[in-house]
């Protein structure tokens, strides 16, 4: 737990929402707690080329191609969990190196400092999704997208399978069980709680992997101090990374969601923390 809290601590993203030419744009306002409302599809929806994606019981995403001009032929069917990690697959050969992992992140919007404690994904999931082909270890820690099930942690919500093909169902209840304020969305406390109902005896490791996952999911996706129920859905697909990418190259609207360091020093400088503007 103490490597992942230190990447929360250094790796705060600098500024999530920003445009591609590196201009604040303004957080939107809060006006009501209708999810539908504050509906995370509306700018995606409203673009010609693209299509809505959904979860489904075989895991694909319904509609379109996983991403711009991704090319997927060397997965026959692949999976929620193959799409949710093609992103960092940056010229579609099945490998996502070290550098994949630090430039996807930096596409994202997250600082150096934050990409580079990335690379641990590396160091850490490389080995599993190697055994598919080999017993001996990948000198350059690449992970291969085609066995990116293999690489599978305990102590996760179990929404996907031992395959990586999605459950619809217990993405549901997720949110019926920890939803406690009725908006479509979890809250940093109630995100705690979801954390300590899937800890499972003796399994530190996916205690710890559990904890920088919820962590870098609040940090990209947070509005109003909350994850809401519709951008966690497409980055169970995956669709969700391609989306940011596309409004990060909007100079007009940007990414206009997560948590960076400016808020961190601007919730200092008033005195309280991102509770005192959660929803």
């Amino acid at each position: 737990m103490i490597w992942t809290t230190a990447l929360f601590l250094l790796g705060l993203v600098p500024r999530v929402v920003v445009s591609s030419v590196g201009q604040d744009v303004p957080r939107s306002t809060v006006t009501s707690l209708n999810p539908e409302h504050h509906s995370p599809l509306q700018h995606i929806l409203s673009s010609p080329t693209r299509t809505p994606h959904s979860l489904s019981d075989t895991g694909r995403i319904d509609g379109s191609s996983v991403g711009p001009a991704a090319n997927t032929s060397f997965l026959k069917t692949p999976t929620a969990l193959q799409q949710h990690v093609l992103f960092w697959d940056r010229n579609n050969d099945n490998i996502i190196t070290p550098y994949d992992v630090y430039s996807g992140f930096r596409e994202l919007g997250f600082s150096t400092i934050f990409s580079f404690g990335g690379l641990l994904i590396n160091i850490f999931f490389s080995y599993p999704t190697r055994l598919a082909h080999s017993y001996v270890p990948d000198p350059f820690f690449r992970i291969y997208v085609d066995s990116i099930h293999k690489a599978k942690h305990g102590s996760d919500t179990g929404i996907y399978d031992s395959d990586g093909h999605l459950r619809p169902h217990l993405y549901d209840e997720l949110f019926d069980k920890f939803d406690g304020s009725g908006t479509g969305s979890l809250s940093v406390r109630e995100l705690f709680s979801l954390l300590k109902k899937d800890r499972v005896a003796a399994d530190p490791a996916g205690w710890s992997f559990a904890f920088m996952e919820w962590w870098t999911t609040w940090l990209l996706l947070q509005r109003e101090g909350r994850v809401w129920k519709d951008d966690l859905r497409q980055c169970y697909d995956g669709s969700l990374f391609w989306r940011i990418r596309d409004e990060r190259l909007n100079k007009e609207e940007g990414w206009k969601q997560g948590y960076g360091w400016k808020d961190f020093f601007r919730s200092l400088n008033q005195g309280g923390t991102w509770k005192e503007w959660e929803l």
